[in-house]
């Protein structure tokens, strides 16, 4: 994620903190200068916020380690001003298994609770439950309200958050993982109204929280349609064979004619039948603007190229475009370049599938 800074490693996990978190940080710090004026109060208020992000980082290894258990890694931690998000490879496909990773991170902020009550209760400095809040009493008694809160809120049935996944996953042990999916983000977004609602009545911060459950369930809802269009189908459902090919010692020139003639943007780089590189519009802007148009297409080409089998499923190779930095891939069949393949090809086919599927199930 960019504007992210890595502050540390733990159990082979980065942990990173986004630069909007120093914002909170600094308004909190404010908030408590104008409320007691007094440079202890600000470390106070402060030294609470950082507390509180710790027991969000033990919640989101949690979940990391859970998953681990099911040999998926986690690629990276990131601390927001909303809270932290565990950026896993994939979530499980076995339901059981994805209630598992979800309910880790809660029961992790329950488990602090837990060990925070007793060992007030031992101390004999434990307050009543009513007279619990997170602005007044001990610094453990807070720490303790405040991990209950985040195990409580977590469960709250709405993606992005913990509830909403196990709302899924329990639902896709009675029905398809996409129309669990797709009900599990209906009743996300039906909170993120309630949420919005309560947050023009009462607190607006509620209104940035509604927003993030919205998108973060109609972002769940699109990936899990999406795989589920790709679901059975190789490679050759969608790459592209009727294409244009650039040679290595060609001009820049020759790509501004091909672009300027049809639809294609990124050009395959072939010397001998064997692609060996990339020219995307950018490079060819890039060039252009250094060189000029009898520049050699091999000056600017990426020379990282990738490939796929044409009997990979198109699932993994869209995974592999979303990750691998790269514009295309070129598609072999027995050592020979079939076709290519980019992620427009197939979210191209997702749209025609998704069309001919409303097409067959109209609405009544």
């Amino acid at each position: 994620m960019k504007w992210s800074w890595k502050i540390a490693r733990i159990a082979d996990i980065d942990v990173f903190v986004h630069a909007t978190f120093f914002i909170l940080i600094a308004w909190i710090g404010l908030s408590y200068w104008q409320a007691e004026g007094t440079l202890t109060a600000v470390a106070s208020g402060i030294g609470f916020i950082l507390t509180l992000f710790a027991c969000v980082v033990a919640h989101e290894y949690g979940h990391a380690l859970m998953a681990r258990r099911y040999g998926i890694r986690t690629k990276h931690i990131t601390l927001l001003p909303i809270g932290g998000v565990a950026m896993l490879e994939r979530m499980p496909e076995d339901p059981k298994q994805e209630i598992a990773v979800a309910l880790a991170g809660p029961a992790v902020n329950l488990v602090i609770a837990v060990g925070l009550w007793l060992w007030l209760s031992a101390s004999n400095t434990l307050v009543p439950a009513e007279l619990l809040n997170l602005t007044k009493g001990s610094f453990l008694e807070r720490v303790m309200v405040v991990n209950i809160i985040l195990a409580v809120f977590n469960m709250l049935p709405a993606f992005p958050m913990d509830g909403g996944r196990v709302l899924r996953a329990a639902l896709a042990l009675r029905m398809d993982r996409n129309q669990a999916t797709q009900t599990a983000a209906r009743v996300g977004q039906g909170l993120a109204l309630l949420m919005g609602l309560l947050g023009m009545l009462y607190n607006p911060f509620l209104l940035f929280i509604a927003f993030f459950v919205w998108i973060g369930a109609s972002a769940e809802a699109g990936t899990e349609q999406v795989k589920s269009v790709l679901s059975g189908s190789d490679i050759r459902h969608a790459m592209l064979t009727d294409y244009q090919s650039l040679s290595p010692g060609a001009s820049l020139s020759r790509a501004i004619e091909l672009t300027m003639a049809g639809s294609q943007t990124d050009f395959p780089v072939l010397e001998g039948g064997v692609m060996v590189g990339v020219l995307g519009q950018a490079d060819l802007l890039k060039g252009l603007q250094a060189q000029g148009e009898h520049s050699p297409v091999s000056g600017w080409m990426k020379q990282d190229v990738q490939s796929a089998d044409i009997k990979e499923p198109l699932e993994a190779v869209l995974e592999r475009l979303q990750t691998c930095n790269c514009r295309l891939i070129s598609v072999m069949d027995r050592g020979r370049v079939v076709g290519i393949i980019n992620l427009d090809n197939i979210m191209e086919l997702v749209r025609i599938q998704t069309a001919l599927t409303a097409q067959s199930h109209p609405a009544h």
